[in-house]
Formats: structure tokens, sequence, C-alpha cells
């Protein structure tokens, strides 16, 4: 269906794009420090399922709409947004339960991979910039003489996320051996779940102040 070497030239671009730490990766290894490698690899995981629904949308003709109206570019970028400050709050608000976590082996941490795999789509699919650069992106890549378009791009498409749970599980899990560390002093978890709600606030107020490129 896809052109072999379409398809060879997009995924050398998804890998630039994925490989480059982005708001995904700065999610991930937070969650990695805070929580573990793997609630981390949950979020991570979320992520990919988050960026293949927007692939999907761009497919099904979502990434021209956002892409054409201010409106729609503003309304998911607010989302988006939102949701990241949101969850940094939360971070901060509980960062004084890291200790007890890590000394309790708390169950409710382990009951939450589901929370950490929809926080993850969430962050992934509320990414309006990567809206747009698909959406301008993957049309390129496609040639109408091989059959489906939207089918084209699906298939494309999945580059990106395959590439995401790769790049962004080997920095999760970087960080994640890194936790022991942490996990020695009270007041260092405090610092992590602290600076770990700041990194989620920084990045939903840039995002809420980033301006569509036209």
């Amino acid at each position: 269906m896809v052109a072999p070497d379409h398809l060879l030239e997009f995924a050398g671009l998804a890998v630039v794009l994925v490989v480059v730490p982005g708001p995904s990766v700065l999610f991930a290894i937070t969650r990695a420090i805070t929580f573990g490698r793997r609630e981390a690899l949950f979020t991570v995981a979320g992520n990919a399922v988050g960026v293949y629904v927007q692939v999907a949308a761009v497919a099904f003709g979502l990434g021209t709409l956002v892409a054409a109206s201010a409106t729609v570019f503003t309304a998911v970028k607010l989302v988006g947004a939102t949701y990241l400050i949101y969850l940094g709050v939360q971070a901060i608000r509980r960062r004084a339960e890291l200790a007890e976590a890590f000394t309790a082996e708390v169950p409710a941490l382990r009951r939450g991979s589901v929370t950490m795999a929809r926080d993850g789509l969430v962050v992934g699919f509320a990414n309006p910039k990567s809206v747009v650069f698909l959406a301008a992106l993957l049309p390129q890549f496609v040639d109408p003489d091989h059959g489906w378009v939207p089918g084209q791009m699906l298939v494309l498409g999945l580059c990106i996320p395959l590439f995401g749970l790769i790049f962004d599980s080997t920095w999760a899990l970087t960080a994640g051996a890194a936790r022991a560390w942490f996990a020695r002093s009270p007041r260092r978890l405090a610092a992590v779940g602290g600076a770990g709600g700041l990194v989620m606030i920084g990045l939903g107020t840039s995002l809420a102040l980033t301006g569509r490129k036209d």
C-alpha cells in the first residue's frame, strides 16, 4: 500500500522527530523518578497511543481542520496545557506522600498503571504542534496511485509511536534507575515531587503560551 521508499524516508524523519527530547520525554522522565520505571513505561505506552490517535485524526481530516482553524488549534492546545498544569499541581500537593510510598510500597501506586497510561494518552493526544506537523508532513509521503490515502497515512504514522515507545522507554528506564538514590532520603523525595510538578506546570504553561507558526 505504501511505497517502500516513502516509508523509509518518513521513518528516518520520524526518528529525528522522536529522538530529540520534547514534552513527552520530560513527562516520562518525571514519572520515572517520581513513581518508578513500571509506571513510567505505562505513561510512555499511553503517550504512544495518544500520538497514534493524532495520526488517525490527521488521516481522516482533523489535522487539516486544526491546521486551518486558529480556534480549533487553540482549543486543542489549551486542553493539553490545562491537563499538564493540573497534573503538576497535584504532584506538588502530594510530594510529601512519596516517602511513605517508597517505604511502605503503597498498593495504590501499583493500581495506578491505568491512570498513568491515561495521563500519557492525554498528553500525547493534546499536543497541537504535532497534529499540525503531521497534517503538513504526512500528505507529502502519500502516493494516490498506491491506494487508499488514509490507509497509507495510518501505516506511515505508525513510525512515530513505535519509535516513541523505543526512545521514550529508554529515557524512562534511565531515569528510573536513578530513583533509588532519591529514595534514600525523604527530603530528596519531596524535592523530586515538587520539581516534577514544576516541570509539568512549566510544560503546560509553555504549551499554552506558544502560538502557531503560519
